[in-house]
């Protein structure tokens, strides 16, 4: 079952930047590096739809490289679409960004561009609009949900910045983009359990990044499930309730953590060709429902002709 978390400001903010978007003359999409697909929200991408687009990848340090290069190579083949990966703790790539703007949107007739920044919670915005900004313009933190309404901030440069609250949609299709939210810390704690994150995330460092898990926990011999392998994390670190079994919700939130914070290594967690098998996998599913749903709806049709008495 995928994981959901849209909490009414959320709604209310997405009526909002629906309402401005007609007006915006660029998009800057905050995207996560180690979920860029995950990240990227599809109601806000239908809405904005012939505008041009700068795509951000934040917290480059914390994924894999490569893959990223894959992402911005994906998106930079849709129509006036520009990518840059960005270290925000290191770099400092305003002038770029500006530069690009500029580019895609130029000021007309004196008027500023108005240029949406957006993305989903704890990705980054705040702390890109502050460097554009060249001063704290909005609160920055590590916990979903910061920002809570929109402000617009004159970079005296011809551009307008439109800031807006980190949000989600309604409901994440796609159940691993679900779950790869939540790992990354995209959606509150609170709507899911730490146990469920960790065993996604561990049966897919399993198979990706075994190398990772080998160097960090120092295993001779890689355990091959994910129960196994919090297990033998959870005797390793002290986590263990009477007679000896392992604590799973502390190691459980040990390990995810860790993960988050980069100490296991870069990890990213979807690629191209991940995402477009998973998407036709859907499709299949969704077919299924529907046909499900009819064949239901026939039946309960032909309850209702059937005299009765017979």
């Amino acid at each position: 079952m995928a994981i959901q978390w849209y909490p009414g400001h959320m709604h209310k903010a997405s009526k909002e930047m629906a309402e401005v978007l007609p007006r915006v003359n660029l998009v800057i999409e905050v995207l996560d590096a180690r979920i860029p697909y995950s990240s990227s929200n599809p109601v806000i991408e239908s809405l904005s739809a012939g505008k041009p687009k700068i795509k951000i990848f934040t917290k480059v340090d914390l994924a894999d490289s490569a893959t990223t290069r894959l992402w911005q190579d994906e998106f930079e083949q849709q129509r006036q679409t520009k990518t840059l990966a960005v270290d925000l703790k290191t770099e400092d790539r305003s002038e770029q960004i500006v530069d690009l703007c500029r580019k895609l949107a130029p000021k007309k007739d004196g008027v500023n561009s108005l240029v949406m920044v957006l993305g989903i919670p704890n990705v980054g915005k705040s702390t890109l609009i502050n460097s554009l900004a060249g001063k704290h313009i909005t609160r920055t933190g590590d916990e979903p949900a910061v920002t809570k309404g929109q402000q617009r901030i004159n970079l005296r440069n011809g551009i307008m910045l439109l800031d807006t609250p980190g949000i989600l949609w309604p409901k994440v299709q796609n159940e691993p983009s679900s779950y790869r939210l939540a790992t990354t810390g995209a959606i509150k704690n609170t709507a899911t359990t730490y146990e469920e994150i960790a065993f996604f995330a561990a049966d897919y460092l399993l198979t990706h990044y075994p190398r990772l898990l080998i160097q960090r926990f120092q295993f001779d011999c890689l355990p091959t499930t994910e129960i196994d392998f919090l297990e033998a994390v959870g005797a390793q670190r002290g986590c263990l309730r009477a007679r000896g079994r392992v604590d799973l919700e502390r190691v459980s939130t040990i390990f995810v953590n860790e993960l988050r914070a980069g100490t296991l290594g870069a990890v990213s967690f979807e690629t191209p060709a991940m995402i477009e098998s998973e998407l036709a996998d859907l499709v299949i599913l969704q077919a299924e429902k529907a046909a499900r749903e009819q064949a239901r709806l026939e039946r309960r049709g032909s309850r209702k002709k059937s005299p009765r008495g017979y």
